[in-house]
């Protein structure tokens, strides 16, 4: 309990912190603006075609009769809405992370300034960068994806799946989400995908309580758009709890201890 409320901590500090800073939560807005537009007419054309989606994926039900042809593909709209909307959450992230990499970059790393100790990034291009984050997005939008139709099945399954399983998937959304939002950070610090995830199922709670609430608040439109700034501030502080204190400092900067002779 205590590494979840920590979670809800460090959004509410991150938000603090660009409320104090307002001239970087503007230049955090941009990338997160572009975004949405995106984000919008694809949903929009999801809407629309959501009718003629469940009759194609359900042909077996073209011969039932009222109310039950209705009700079967009127759940798979619901369903398959919902599941669009949830792996928005995470891709709009991870979209808009892609496309800001240079301002939430610069942005996380006045963040760490402030805190103190801010370390070296690694010696790249900007097109290097991006091309990184990229993958590394693609890497756990896969994963994602893999819980996504796991939980996509179960919400079929009686009373479970219209109880259980949509708290689950908040849960799981939120842990991915919270690996997005880490990763300016850490691929400041050079640390590959795969340790990201290590580190963080490590303390799964930490990330459930950071992630979970924006999950949450970003089904709220437009306010993905605003929180954004903050969430990059505030997964930026979880980072430096994260890692331990002598990843923090910069390598040039790190005392070393003196050698004992005998």
């Amino acid at each position: 309990m205590r590494d979840l409320a920590a979670g809800i901590r460090y959004l509410g500090q991150g938000q603090r912190w660009v409320a104090r800073h307002g001239r970087w939560w503007g230049f955090g807005l941009i990338p997160a603006l572009i975004a949405l537009v995106l984000y919008g007419a694809v949903l929009t054309v999801l809407a629309l075609f959501s009718g003629d989606i469940a009759a194609w994926a359900t042909p077996f039900a073209d011969g039932w009769g009222a109310p039950w042809q209705g009700l079967l593909r009127g759940l798979f709209v619901a369903l398959l809405f919902a599941g669009a909307l949830l792996l928005s959450v995470l891709t709009f992230t991870a979209v808009t992370l892609v496309i800001g990499d240079p301002f939430y970059e610069s942005l996380s790393e006045q963040v760490e300034k402030d805190e103190g100790g801010c370390p070296e990034g690694p010696d790249r291009s900007l097109w290097r960068e991006i091309w990184i984050a990229l993958c590394d997005s693609v890497h756990v939008l896969l994963r994602a994806a893999g819980f996504g139709i796991l939980l996509f099945a179960l919400g079929f399954v009686p009373f479970l799946g219209q109880t259980v399983i949509p708290v689950v998937g908040f849960c799981v959304n939120g842990f991915f989400l919270a690996v997005e939002l880490t990763s300016v950070a850490m691929q400041r610090r050079d640390i590959p995908v795969r340790e990201r995830l290590r580190l963080l199922r490590g303390r799964k709670a930490l990330a459930v309580g950071f992630g979970t609430p924006l999950v949450l608040l970003f089904l709220i439109p437009f306010v993905a758009v605003v929180l954004m700034p903050g969430a990059v501030a505030g997964a930026t502080l979880l980072v430096r709890d994260l890692l331990p204190a002598d990843e923090q400092e910069p390598e040039e900067t790190r005392v070393q201890a003196p050698q004992q002779g005998y």
